[in-house]
């Protein structure tokens, strides 16, 4: 990850209470993302990050008020407090957050060469992998295959074409004409997808890097 895209997201990873930071983790080299449980702002900030984690880790359907509960330290009566919605406002509120967290992490791109672009979105999702040792997946993937009401994957839904979005508008500004720039961030956004689902399953980022690889290996054809 080059300087410039570390201290971008860096900036933007800062803003807020339940936002992001760069650590270090020497096991598999660079920066990562930290979006830990917070140990300050509200009490529905910790329990939606706890969330987060939980649903990443263990799906939509074992995803449990008492494991959030038992993660923060909340109370049962901040379940109504908070989520009087019960689980489904809870998972709405996971959704929203962590598709404001990556596409926080792809904005920062906006402006840097197509290569950057695509190096350091590729990083953005990389980071949450080995901060997990690669034992969490994607939240918006997990709710999207076990999604039961038609809510639920509307917001699946309007999370990815959010990112999609957002990559296709940082390679038209660097350079790509808006098909391609629209292709582009499909073909990211998908090969992301599954190349975290890999690299749970062999519990290493092995086989991200190597889609990682070969689709860095292509940006020199999206600006012709």
């Amino acid at each position: 990850m080059s300087n410039d895209i570390v201290r971008r997201q860096s900036n933007c990873y800062s803003a807020g209470p339940c936002s992001s930071s760069l650590v270090n983790v020497s096991k598999y080299g660079g920066f990562v993302q930290d979006d830990s449980v917070p140990t300050r702002g509200s009490m529905r900030q910790k329990m939606v990050a706890g969330a987060t984690q939980v649903l990443a880790r263990r799906g939509l359907h074992a995803t449990a008020f008492s494991e959030v509960l038992a993660l923060t330290g909340a109370s049962r009566g901040s379940i109504y407090h908070h989520f009087p919605g019960g689980k489904a406002e809870l998972i709405e509120a996971v959704l929203d957050r962590h598709a404001s967290d990556i596409d926080d992490g792809l904005r920062a791109l906006h402006g840097l060469p197509v290569d950057q672009v695509v190096s350091g979105a590729l990083d953005v999702w990389r980071a949450r992998l080995v901060r997990d040792d690669c034992e969490s997946g994607c939240p918006v993937a997990a709710v999207t295959i076990a999604a039961d009401t038609s809510r639920a994957v509307e917001d699946c839904r309007g999370a990815f074409r959010q990112w999609q979005d957002t990559l296709a508008s940082a390679l038209r500004a660097a350079g790509c004409s808006p098909r391609r720039a629209s292709d582009s961030a499909t073909l990211l956004v998908a090969a992301v997808q599954g190349a975290l689902i890999l690299a749970r399953a062999e519990g290493q980022p092995a086989p991200f890097d190597t889609v990682a690889g070969l689709l860095r290996a292509q940006t020199a054809e999206w600006v012709t």
